[in-house]
């Protein structure tokens, strides 16, 4: 490793790679390291690959990380992150910890180790074309259409419909539009989604996943139905991960969709999106007569326990915990984590939305903290692209996929 950088992993995302240059450029200035960072930017798989099958945080090819709370028991178990517990009791950020809420501070603390500070954040919302459901012309259409009111879609049914309405691919507008990529990731909370929106829950009363429940069958044929139905989804689908299907949608190729916040927040923000101000957010919807639901996943910037440069790297993670670099953060399109970034004036007036990240916190779900998460979640994966690829019944491919969690949490 040169000795005149400082390494950092990020997430392969435009407002990331833009806001931690611009942070480093901000704690340069007053730290004068004389470090240049290099910040390499990694899809999904690779970055998990890069920091932990790799062990590029051990070996100290990398002195800071963007960390999925997804893979902090894994992280945990391989001890390859820095405990933040002894420098936070000494020197803790501003405001800390009373200025994030608990639900941002809570997966990244095991047993009072401390793994990361929260960088990135925002639930899973239902994302939606202002411009089109308040159209008086679209509401009449629909109304004539299906003999109900046009409104932002309460339960899956009306999702359904209200994609189908919209959904004009001649004129490169979709309904609605799937990150269905199989990266162990979305589908994977796309299938949590649709199970705890049914009544359903992923652990058993003993504490067991399960998966082969009446729920996770009903889930996995919505999602097979819904991402085959050519006349309501976006036909790349599966070749878009999150990241893909939330710039599709700022590209005005969605009139709706079940993504993270922040995907609406970039909508709102980056140069070239299409739907600047005509972005809104509401509750995911559920089946009939069952309530709504959100996922709680965050990134958090880490210290690789290998890392030579521990000290600046410390003091760099603090510097991104501030209130101005948390702003920043906000201002380029991600999400910041602070209380005071989602009440400031200024990112409110940008995107309008924002003062609702608080309450959106209760009540958001969070995924089984486990180091088998990730083989979990691949397994997962594989049984919702099993569904929508094959014809397969969906309760042979729910009883294989509880048969072989089984065997992996044995």
């Amino acid at each position: 490793m040169s000795r005149d950088t400082f390494r950092i992993a990020i997430r392969k995302f435009g407002p990331f790679e833009s806001a931690i240059q611009k942070q480093w450029d901000s704690f340069e200035r007053i730290a004068r390291t004389g470090l240049q960072i290099d910040a390499v930017a990694m899809d999904l798989h690779p970055l998990y690959d890069s920091l932990f099958e790799s062990e590029g945080l051990a070996r100290g090819e990398w002195d800071a990380a963007f960390v999925n709370t997804d893979w902090v028991a894994t992280a945990d178990q391989k001890h390859c992150l820095l405990d933040l517990a002894p420098m936070l009791r000494s020197d803790p950020p501003e405001g800390y910890p009373e200025a994030w809420p608990r639900s941002l501070l809570r997966l990244q603390d095991i047993d009072g180790r401390v793994l990361g500070l929260p960088y990135h954040d925002g639930p899973e919302r239902l994302i939606y074309r202002t411009d089109l459901i308040d159209d008086p012309r679209e509401k009449s259409a629909y109304q004539s259409r299906y003999g109900a009111p046009l409104r932002v879609p309460r339960t899956w049914d009306e999702f359904r419909q209200v994609a189908r309405h919209f959904h004009r691919p001649e004129q490169g507008l979709h309904g609605t539009v799937y990150a269905a990529y199989p990266d162990g990731h979305n589908s994977v909370y796309d299938f949590c989604l649709q199970v705890w929106t049914r009544g359903g829950e992923l652990v058993d009363a003993d504490g067991n996943l399960a998966i082969d429940t009446p729920q996770a069958r009903e889930a996995l044929q919505f999602l097979r139905e819904i991402i085959n139905d050519r006349a309501l989804v976006h036909p790349l689908c599966r070749e878009l991960d999150s990241v893909k299907s939330g710039l599709a949608f700022a590209a005005g190729e969605a009139a709706l969709m079940v993504n993270w916040f922040g995907f609406a927040s970039m909508a709102q923000t980056i140069p070239e999106s299409r739907v600047r101000d005509c972005v809104g957010i509401a509750e995911i919807p559920h089946s009939e007569g069952m309530q709504a639901a959100s996922l709680n996943i965050y990134w958090i910037l880490c210290i690789g326990a290998g890392s030579p440069r521990r000290e600046v790297a410390w003091r760099f993670l603090r510097h991104c915990a501030s209130l101005e670099m948390d702003k920043l953060l906000t201002i380029e399109g991600a999400i910041g984590c602070r209380r005071s970034t989602w009440m400031d004036e200024d990112v409110n007036r940008a995107i309008p939305f924002y003062r609702s990240l608080d309450r959106l916190h209760f009540g958001a779900r969070e995924m089984p903290r486990m180091p088998q998460w990730p083989a979990v979640a691949a397994l997962i994966d594989q049984m919702v692209s099993q569904a929508i690829n094959t014809d397969t019944p969906v309760d042979a491919i729910t009883a294989r996929t509880q048969r072989e969690l089984t065997e992996v949490l044995r």
